[in-house]
């Protein structure tokens, strides 16, 4: 059995994750270096502002984020530490957490939005028509399967 990737399938995966570790990289280093804070940090506070009291429950961030619990735990405690979220008990039953956006996390998110939009625009959206942006949002979800959560136009 041949099981080695030829040329095409090759140029397509390696396409991939090349493009994707670029822009991970630019786009964190954007929100560092305008904001001190990485993209993970950033997207857990658009998923706080997206939700409803701007709560979530800290299982379902890690899940939603693609963290281990521990990765997430170590990231809470630091937006926590920054002021950006507070940590509190479930008010539903007790045993859990979750986070809330605090408004200092509020503040700060907006003016990341900003840099993020546009280094995103900038980046990657710049570099493909609408009709292949529609074709890639297909294409990463039949990859990818349904997202956690529906990207919000403000990300």
């Amino acid at each position: 059995m041949n099981d080695q990737l030829n040329a095409r399938e090759l140029a397509a995966w390696r396409g991939f994750t090349r493009t994707h570790a670029l822009l991970w990289r630019e786009l964190e280093a954007g929100l560092e270096r305008g904001h001190g804070i990485s993209l993970g940090a950033y997207d857990v506070l658009v998923l706080l502002d997206e939700s409803p009291g701007r709560r979530l429950r800290m299982s379902e961030l890690a899940e939603a984020v693609l963290m281990s619990s521990g990765g997430f735990t170590r990231l809470a405690d630091r937006l926590c530490a920054e002021g950006l979220v507070a940590r509190e008990r479930l008010r539903s039953d007790g045993r859990g957490f979750e986070l809330v956006l605090t408004p200092t996390g509020r503040e700060l998110l907006d003016r990341a939005r900003e840099t993020h939009r546009g280094d995103v625009r900038r980046r990657f959206l710049a570099h493909i028509d609408a009709d292949e942006q529609v074709a890639l949002a297909a294409l990463w979800k039949r990859i990818g399967g349904e997202p956690l959560r529906t990207p919000a136009a403000s990300s």
